[in-house]
């Protein structure tokens, strides 16, 4: 039996174990229809991904979105966060509030899948032209959520309650010279206002395997801090450099402190720390040794009072380094992404409602905590909210060697769309009809 047929095994499966209170028929209904909408839905990713677009720059995906929710009798507000769209669903009958999240961006990345949609798109990123590619999903993300909106429109009548889609720009972190990412200044905007929440859904696709849910309660992903740190030295020739300041082997013994802070300092059993630095800018001539280097990085923490402590004795720590020199040296921590937290008790009513929508099984709801980061914390700081990943890895791939997101090769399987819609739809049914 193939992948595909195990999903929809587990589809039918699913219809029969229910959560308490959930109707039978109400279950069905739902499976019909997103097996219905799941041709649009596969369209709908395969249009986005040959189209994609930068942070806050998702213009034609904005507007995609919004002409769909429209068509389907929503109220929609457009320009929410620069380019964000949010959709509002009023149910039948009066209710509480839950809100669905995707997000629209895609990466400055030269796609290599080899797909008959791949991107041959362009972009502007640090004043330069650039390759773009949903490298990372987002165009099935928007896909899933457009496609529950279609599902749940159709039961209207059903819900008692409301339902809010919010359409995310610039999840990737906000472009340079931006003080904020798409998150944030949707949150500004209103977005989680008239109505407000009371809870916030959303979820990710990822290598595993295909159509599973895992997810973990209180900290999930890691907090992401951009570093950036310049060294100031004096230029001289290559061959005299006891006759400047050399910010190169400056900079060479400032990232092996930064390794050995995080390596040698903290307790890798208590709480996973990664501390990178990943580019390095100095220089224009082999044999001269220049007066400035500009290092950058990213810290990746999931506990607040670690990360502070560590920012602080890291800045004292190059500071120090950069003074054996002769040098000096900015240190500057920029966030790009708080805690990932998901609320403990949503986390706990959550599994068997993520069972319903991926099969006996299929979920895991105690998962490793992860270090890459999501700008979905915003949203669940300022309402209760559970962030879950999507496996997508093609059929037969081992998950450990399928590209990873952001990479060139990264590819989503279509067979999980459905199952993301399913998720999105229950979730969002079952939340409104809690005691």
């Amino acid at each position: 039996m193939n992948v595909r047929s195990l999903l929809a095994a587990a589809v039918a499966a699913a219809a029969l174990s229910l959560p308490a209170g959930a109707s039978h028929a109400q279950s069905v209904d739902v499976a019909a229809s997103v097996e219905a909408v799941t041709p649009r839905v596969v369209a709908w990713r395969r249009d986005l991904h040959a189209h994609p677009e930068l942070g806050f720059a998702e213009t034609r995906t904005a507007a995609m979105v919004a002409d769909h929710l429209r068509s389907l009798g929503l109220e929609v507000r457009t320009g929410v966060g620069r380019t964000g769209v949010v959709g509002i669903l009023r149910g039948g009958r009066p209710g509480r509030t839950v809100a669905l999240r995707a997000d629209m961006d895609a990466l400055p990345v030269l796609e290599a899948t080899g797909l008959p949609f791949a991107s041959t798109a362009t972009g502007s990123y640090m004043g330069n032209t650039v390759p773009v590619a949903h490298a990372c999903g987002h165009d099935a993300h928007v896909a899933m959520l457009m496609g529950a909106a279609e599902v749940l429109a159709g039961m209207k009548d059903q819900i008692a309650g409301t339902v809010v889609f919010i359409c995310q720009p610039a999840e990737e972190g906000a472009p340079p010279g931006e003080p904020k990412g798409g998150a944030a200044l949707m949150i500004e905007d209103g977005a989680l206002a008239d109505p407000r929440p009371d809870a916030i859904f959303g979820l990710h696709v990822v290598p595993g395997a295909p159509g599973t849910l895992w997810y973990r309660p209180r900290g999930f992903m890691a907090a992401s801090d951009r570093v950036d740190i310049t060294l100031n030295g004096r230029q001289t020739h290559g061959a005299w450099p006891w006759k400047g300041i050399d910010v190169i082997s400056a900079s060479a013994d400032v990232i092996q402190t930064i390794n050995s802070l995080t390596a040698r300092t903290i307790d890798p059993t208590t709480t996973p720390t990664v501390f990178t630095i990943a580019t390095m800018d100095a220089g224009v001539r082999y044999n001269i040794i220049p007066d400035r280097a500009v290092l950058s990085g990213t810290l990746r923490t999931f506990d607040i009072a670690q990360r502070d402590d560590l920012v602080r004795r890291a800045e004292i720590a190059v500071g120090n380094v950069a003074e054996n020199y002769g040098a000096t040296a900015e240190f500057g921590v920029r966030q790009n992404a708080a805690l990932v937290f998901n609320d403990e008790a949503l986390s706990a009513w959550l599994a068997p409602v993520l069972e319903e929508a991926a099969g006996e099984g299929r979920v895991n709801a105690g998962a490793p905590p992860t270090t890459v980061a999501e700008d979905f914390s915003y949203l669940s700081q300022e309402v209760p909210g559970v962030f879950y990943h999507l496996g997508a890895s093609a059929d037969g791939v081992d998950p450990a060697s399928s590209p990873p997101n952001h990479s060139p090769a990264f590819d989503v399987n279509e067979v999980v769309l459905p199952v993301g819609v399913r998720a999105h739809v229950l979730t969002a049914l079952r939340f409104l009809e809690r005691p």
